[in-house]
């Protein structure tokens, strides 16, 4: 710090005085900032904490709004401090606890107070939620397990910024024996390579597939690139004696089957 004098006016006079900084109470600032939360602000989170914790465990998810659930999440991310402004923080720029989670790192590092540990810990959640979804419907019949596997895919690719193109592989049985990510793509269009779908079905020994993408807009209308896209895969599958038995669209709040509409 500079030890020049800086000038101040003096109100009791028409002239100007000199005075210096006030370094004893810059320090005096530093060293508390320095120090963190004060004992009772400590005390008064933790409180706050357990009141919700307990609330949870007595009442389930119901029992808790959708940012106290995010509070909660984030206390492993952020152990001192209080959750509560960053979750609303989150919540207001992405909409819903859904929008957060499946949220790209690059779009929440836009958020203040959001960090790699924060990113990690969000990222967590929704893998597991996904793993939960998927293990519904893995190595079972698919044909009788229409709505776990429609639920899948909402949990999975409803709330994604970016299309993606997924690939559901089946057995003779039409168990599905491998779920895979073909392409990623960009707000309305994911490249799609029929050739690559159908060689990956015959190194699995699949014998039927069901096609899923995404529609970031929200509304699952084929486009029709979409329907150019599946027809160009049926084709290629049928020269090898494989069934695509659907495609289906993933919208916000809905999705559409290009068999029930009548396309395949």
């Amino acid at each position: 710090m500079s030890d020049q004098p800086f000038f101040s006016f003096n109100e009791m006079s028409p002239g100007f005085v000199t005075a210096r900084p006030d370094t004893a109470g810059a320090a005096r600032a530093a060293a508390r900032k320095a120090a963190g939360p004060s004992a009772g602000a400590e005390a008064h989170r933790h409180a706050h904490r357990d009141r919700l914790r307990q609330r949870f465990t007595e009442g389930g998810a119901d029992a808790v709004p959708e940012y106290e659930l995010l509070e909660m999440i984030l206390y492993r991310a952020l152990p001192r401090g209080d959750t509560k402004p960053l979750a609303k923080r989150l919540l207001k720029r992405f909409g819903d606890l859904n929008h957060v989670l499946a949220a790209p790192p690059p779009r929440l590092k836009e958020v203040e107070g959001v960090g790699e540990r924060v990113i990690f810990e969000l990222k967590l959640i929704e893998a597991v939620g996904h793993r939960m979804a998927r293990a519904k419907v893995l190595k079972k019949p698919i044909l009788s397990s229409w709505d776990a596997l429609l639920q899948y895919c909402q949990t999975a690719m409803a709330h994604r910024d970016l299309e993606q193109f997924r690939v559901l592989y089946l057995d003779r049985k039409n168990v599905l024996i491998a779920d895979e990510a073909q392409a990623d793509g960009t707000v309305d269009h994911v490249p799609v390579y029929p050739r690559e779908v159908v060689k990956r079905a015959l190194e699995l020994n699949a014998s039927a597939l069901i096609l899923v993408h995404n529609h970031p807009s929200g509304d699952p209308s084929p486009s029709q690139a979409d329907l150019d896209m599946t027809f160009a895969i049926r084709d290629a599958a049928a020269v090898l004696g494989l069934v695509v038995h659907d495609h289906l669209v993933i919208g916000k709040a809905r999705e559409l089957s290009f068999r029930s509409e009548g396309y395949l």
